[in-house]
């Protein structure tokens, strides 16, 4: 890499390293209220290429978009009793709007269970009306003790989905489908991040749930991050929200119901996952700008060879952009490899007189003589060649880091540096005890053959223990 890394090393303080690479690549600042989050131009761009390609999937599933209020009746949520109970200490409440004492608090939207349920009640008529599948972009308030932009916010940015169903088996089913046909494929084609899919233990359950499913990502300290979650709620909430229809014998019938969600947390997952001591490494499938080009001298030949470069790059469809910073080469060199653009193109008069351009892939380093002719085709093969490679190695680093064990103590000294994978009965409720004493937990059940099982009473599961954000 060009350029001395002016960041803190990863191995010497990975959450300041953190830190460092938010700030340093400007991604996003604290907010003026304790827990809330300013998203700069950059990081929001990455956000915004996050939500197309999770749109479209979601739309390719089915579901609709629409928007729900900000604001909740307090009553709305104490109609379910483990999810006002679940989110209770977390709930931001107002009491007092245009100078008076409200009649009734308004809880600002920590999730969308309630209102949604309270609307679907009033649009679901009969089994032709169903499934109802509605999702939202929206913010959400949880009140964050421990905030660290991105991972955990006050406030944050997320899409939210709300299904209803005639029976459990379909309910279950588009609640698979979302979780593999839109979050595993995303995470994996786009973000370039392997997860290990599971169900969470009823311990970690979403307040309300029958089940929650879970795609559980590692990160370059060893540490999990919970990626995407999808529940099938069961009855809970359309026995609380008075969701019937009039099933094809004419019968009043319960709906039942699914919620599923991802947020700006992606972006915290994207920093940790793939991020070395030199700032960002995108995956050219999510950067906004996939290629830069730097003129190595300000000199007409080198502008006008810039500027050629950056219109043949443009009718390939590579996002690029054409460096117009200020100070010296190593600098601007050193700016970028921190945003993590995949692929940058130094264009110096030297290699200009040969006809040549330099080419550096962000990921490895690795620097190619190429012809200024080929730099289009060069440039969209490597940047899928890098894609692949990304992933790949992000599967090895976490294969390396997850160790099988048999025993609880081996999972707890294993954990402290990845994941220990235990089979589920030689934990129980005293393991799950033990762990939380050295702050790891269950982060998923799966089956052996690393599939997601249906509940966490089938037998032969395996428990994935680690750290977690």
């Amino acid at each position: 890499m060009a350029g001395q890394s002016v960041l803190t090393p990863q191995s010497e303080d990975f959450p300041k390293w953190y830190q460092d690479v938010v700030a340093k690549a400007e991604m996003a600042d604290n907010g003026p209220v304790r827990g809330t989050m300013v998203i700069r131009p950059y990081g929001y761009s990455i956000w915004e290429r996050m939500q197309s390609e999770i749109d479209t999937r979601i739309k390719r599933a089915g579901a609709q978009n629409a928007y729900f209020p900000l604001f909740i009746p307090e009553s709305y949520l104490s109609k379910e009793a483990a999810h006002v109970e679940g989110f209770s200490p977390e709930l931001a409440v107002v009491t007092h709007a245009g100078g008076e004492e409200l009649a009734e608090p308004i809880v600002v939207r920590p999730t969308s269970e309630t209102v949604i349920g309270e609307f679907m009640a009033k649009w679901i008529q009969s089994y032709r009306d169903l499934p109802l599948l509605l999702n939202q972009w929206a913010n959400v308030v949880r009140w964050e003790l421990r905030p660290r932009l991105f991972l955990r916010s006050s406030e944050f940015l997320w899409q939210e989905g709300h299904t209803a169903h005639a029976d459990a088996a379909d309910a279950s089913a588009y609640a698979m489908k979302i979780h593999l046909e839109v979050y595993n494929d995303f995470l994996e084609k786009v973000l370039a991040v392997p997860t290990y899919l599971g169900i969470k233990p009823p311990s970690e359950r979403f307040a309300g749930a029958t089940n929650t499913m879970t795609c559980e990502g590692m990160m370059r300290d060893g540490k999990a991050l919970q990626m995407a979650t999808s529940h099938e709620l069961g009855q809970n909430f359309a026995r609380a929200f008075d969701i019937y229809f009039q099933n094809e014998e004419g019968q009043a019938a319960l709906c039942f119901t699914t919620s599923w969600g991802s947020s700006t947390r992606l972006v915290g997952g994207l920093i940790m996952a793939h991020g070395d001591d030199h700032g960002l490494v995108l995956p050219p499938h999510i950067a906004p700008i996939q290629a830069v080009v730097i003129a190595v001298r300000d000199a007409e030949d080198v502008n006008a060879a810039c500027a050629s470069l950056i219109a043949t790059l443009g009718r390939a469809d590579v996002r690029s952009s054409l460096d117009r910073g200020r100070g010296s080469f190593g600098r601007r060199v050193t700016d970028w490899e921190i945003k993590g653009v995949p692929v940058r193109i130094e264009v110096g008069p030297r290699d200009l007189a040969q006809g040549l351009v330099s080419i550096v892939r962000r990921d490895t380093g690795e620097k190619l003589a190429v012809p200024l002719n080929d730099v289009d085709t060069t440039v969209v093969s490597l940047l899928e060649t890098m894609q692949e490679e990304m992933f790949v190695g992000a599967r090895a680093f976490r294969d390396s880091r997850t160790r099988d064990v048999t025993t609880l103590e081996e999972a707890v000294e294993a954990a402290e540096s990845g994941f220990a994978r235990l089979a589920w009965d030689l934990v129980g409720e005293k393991g799950e005890a033990r762990l939380k004493t050295e702050a790891l937990t269950v982060r998923c059940l799966q089956r052996a053959d690393g599939s997601i099982p249906a509940d966490e009473r089938e037998e032969g599961l395996i428990a994935i223990i680690a750290k977690s954000y």
